[in-house]
């Protein structure tokens, strides 16, 4: 699955984080504030927006997430009501539908116990697997993308195509499967953090870095 030498092809993507690491430890202090300083309902915006994002552009989810909490839909609106609001997102009436299935999980008149599922769980993989099994629309890459999003999960990845595209660049993986199942997540999440660790760039940096790479910008 993983090349022979992928420190080879690291050097450019070194270069790269000099030049960005501070910006990206930034972006991640932000997310850790969302933890330890935000509501329930800020967790659960970032719940919704990683619910939105499969298939579909991050700032048009976010754009999306924005709207609905601005005109009180998030919380309080129906799948009809909500799915008109998701401009640019891909299975918008699918999504709507999982949206309110997240919301009637954890939310209760506008108040939740997001936090409180959370902080039940001593292991974060173990609450990545029951986010994957109790949230419809969450696959491994979602759960990651949350728990990384609310400052949690640092040395979990976010397997999605971006990533995915430029660990076959770099050499980590040698191909890119058609589906991920659980083992497999588990085994390409493996060798992005083993070669993290070879070229000294924590997981969640080498995440945002990656992105920015692909992107031109550092994001969600």
């Amino acid at each position: 699955m993983r090349a022979r030498n992928p420190l080879h092809h690291a050097e450019p993507l070194k270069n790269i984080y000099r030049r960005k690491k501070q910006d990206i430890a930034a972006r991640l202090a932000e997310f850790g504030e969302i933890w330890n300083t935000g509501s329930d309902q800020n967790i659960f915006c970032e719940l919704a927006f990683c619910i939105l994002t499969p298939q579909s552009k991050a700032k048009a989810c976010w754009a999306s997430i924005t709207r609905l909490s601005r005109e009180d839909l998030l919380f309080r609106g129906t799948p009809d009501q909500i799915k008109r609001d998701l401009h640019g997102v891909r299975f918008h009436n699918k999504k709507a539908e999982y949206l309110v299935n997240a919301r009637d999980l954890f939310l209760r008149d506008g108040t939740g116990s997001v936090k409180q599922v959370i902080r039940a769980f001593s292991d974060i993989l173990a609450c990545r697997d029951w986010l994957v099994k109790n949230i419809k629309g969450f696959g491994y890459k979602e759960a990651s993308h949350f728990l990384r999003n609310i400052g949690l999960g640092r040395e979990l990845a976010i397997l999605d195509r971006h990533i995915l595209r430029n660990l076959l660049k770099l050499g980590v993986i040698e191909n890119i499967p058609e589906s991920i199942s659980r083992a497999r997540y588990f085994q390409i999440e493996r060798a992005m953090q083993v070669f993290a660790k070879e070229i000294r760039i924590p997981v969640s940096h080498l995440d945002l870095l990656l992105w920015y790479k692909e992107t031109g910008e550092i994001f969600k």
